[in-house]
């Protein structure tokens, strides 16, 4: 509803329009009253006002320079001049301050409410237009870092989207990266330096390290940066057309592309000694085409990471400069990453399927060579995948079993075919009895995530798209397994939370409407108080003053 005010140094003038004019028919909620322009700013700071009826000719300030105040201050404000004046200067000192509407004295009750009624229809259009963008930002801006980190694990651990689903994320995540070209992965480590750090300023140098990387990889190559899944952070890169249109020209186009990464890493790793006062290691993988290698090259880095992790001489592994293993040994392992993966097998709860998988990736290398780093391989390729599928339900891997990821049980793990064979067995087998009985809990625990995220949430930019990438669910099937299991809209909820915590700042603390506004993610003052009205009955200074 709309809060008008009236303002005339007669008070009989704006007494006599209050009690006359209809104003609930024409959508009116309080009309208030000013006998100066000093005190309608006074009134104005104290109210939602929506619009203001002025005369112009007032002693101290003029209704000119009233609505010139006013619309420094409140540009949404609708400003409606009453005059005996028919000067044609005034008319056009009213147009250049952008008044609604100018009126002269004696008016009729009819051209008044024709007048009212037409700013209350443009005020009506803006908030309507308003709510469109409101809807289309929260829809847009998402909680980037969280999308771009969820889609980076995804494709690490195997998952395989299809192109054009790879790429309407790409472009909403704002990633620049090219499906088909080439890019190498860097597996970064933190140094001993941060291991007596905290868990929140370990979290702020691995932020840090991110900012340091993006900063000096920018100018050659696209960057994609994220803490992996496993305990090291992934800085993904590409170079850049132009960059590489350069290189080309040169006659040994891959070396010269090796100088150019070995480069910035070198200066990248000076930098974070420098101003982060640690040291980190690095493994850099070889060149692959994205996204198709991006799980191989992982794999492979992450295996060389864990065997290289007591070689502190060795800063800076390139694996594309150590020596390969036999064509034969390295062919041995393409069961295991052949479609459909053991992850899309786990997802669709294809147990038998998943276990004639796990069953062949042995049978071939039974009949092949191999050495004990395929053996770890094989070890952390399973391992991701009982992982990501454990934690998508909702489930630890040590709930499951408790000596499942026990260092001294991993060690005789790795080094032993069979006992590594039995073990996937074992733990296969586990898997599928607790997760076969936690099915029926699925929803509840989806609910259980949904209030925890919208609970612990400042309100900026959530909506039912930003959780539901957080949950990994398409919206519509979120926004109707909530709806089915509570009986509430999910986007109500999200809106009933916002206005529970309006209501309980306004109570408790001495906060300005503005900056509640602000903290509840809405970027307009007028816009929370038409919401908190909507929902309250009341504006929040209303409910504040009560």
């Amino acid at each position: 509803m709309i809060e008008l005010l009236l303002v005339d140094d007669e008070p009989y003038v704006t007494e006599s329009l209050a009690r006359t004019i209809p104003w609930a028919e024409i959508g009116v909620k309080q009309v208030h009253q000013a006998a100066s322009g000093a005190e309608a700013l006074q009134i104005m700071e104290q109210q939602a006002i929506d619009i203001m009826v002025t005369d112009i000719s007032m002693p101290g300030m003029t209704g000119l320079q009233l609505i010139e105040a006013v619309g420094e201050k409140w540009p949404n404000i609708r400003s409606i001049l009453l005059t005996g004046y028919s000067d044609f200067q005034y008319a056009k000192k009213a147009i250049q301050l952008q008044a609604f509407d100018y009126i002269l004295k004696p008016v009729s009750d009819d051209e008044f409410i024709k007048s009212v009624s037409g700013a209350i229809e443009s005020l009506k259009d803006e908030w309507e237009a308003h709510d469109r963008y409101h809807l289309l930002l929260y829809n847009r801006k998402a909680d980037y870092s969280v999308l771009r980190a969820n889609l980076m694990h995804e494709l690490l651990l195997g998952r395989v989207l299809s192109e054009r689903t790879l790429a309407i994320k790409l472009k909403e995540y704002e990633i620049s990266f090219q499906p088909d070209a080439e890019a190498a992965m860097l597996l970064i480590q933190l140094g001993k330096h941060y291991a007596a750090m905290d868990h929140h300023s370990v979290s702020l140098m691995e932020y840090a390290i991110g900012n340091i990387a993006e900063e000096l990889f920018k100018e050659q190559f696209h960057v994609w940066f994220c803490k992996a899944p496993h305990d090291c952070l992934i800085l993904l890169v590409e170079l850049k057309p132009a960059v590489q249109q350069g290189l080309e020209q040169i006659a040994n186009y891959e070396a010269a592309r090796q100088q150019v990464l070995k480069a910035v890493i070198a200066n990248f790793q000076i930098s974070v000694s420098n101003y982060l006062k640690g040291e980190i290691s690095l493994i850099v993988t070889e060149w692959f085409t994205f996204p198709e290698g991006m799980t191989a090259a992982y794999r492979s880095g992450l295996s060389s990471m864990y065997l290289a992790a007591h070689d502190e001489s060795s800063s800076v592994l390139f694996l594309d400069d150590r020596q390969h293993q036999e064509t034969m040994s390295i062919k041995s392992l393409e069961c295991l990453y052949r479609p459909p993966t053991l992850i899309h097998l786990l997802e669709s709860k294809q147990w038998d399927t998943a276990r004639q998988k796990i069953a062949d990736v042995f049978r071939d290398m039974e009949n092949a060579r191999f050495s004990s780093e395929h053996l770890y391989e094989v070890f952390l390729s399973i391992t991701n995948a009982f992982m990501y599928i454990a934690h998508k339900s909702g489930q630890f891997i040590s709930k499951i079993d408790q000596y499942a990821l026990d260092p001294l049980l991993t060690q005789s793990i790795i080094v032993s075919f069979d006992k590594l064979k039995e073990w996937a067995f074992d733990m296969l087998d586990k898997l599928q009895k607790e997760l076969s009985e936690s099915d029926q809990n699925t929803k509840s625990y989806i609910i259980k995530q949904v209030h925890e995220l919208v609970g612990n949430h400042s309100g900026h930019e959530l909506s039912v798209k930003t959780i539901a990438d957080h949950v990994y669910l398409h919206p519509v099937y979120l926004s109707k397994i909530y709806k089915a299991e509570t009986g509430e809209g999910l986007g109500d909820y999200i809106i009933r939370m916002r206005m529970e915590r309006a209501l309980y700042l306004l109570k408790n603390t001495n906060k300005k409407i503005y900056e509640i506004t602000s903290e509840l993610g809405y970027q307009n003052p007028q816009y929370f108080s038409k919401m908190f009205k909507k929902h309250y009955h009341m504006t929040p200074n209303e409910f504040r003053d009560g």
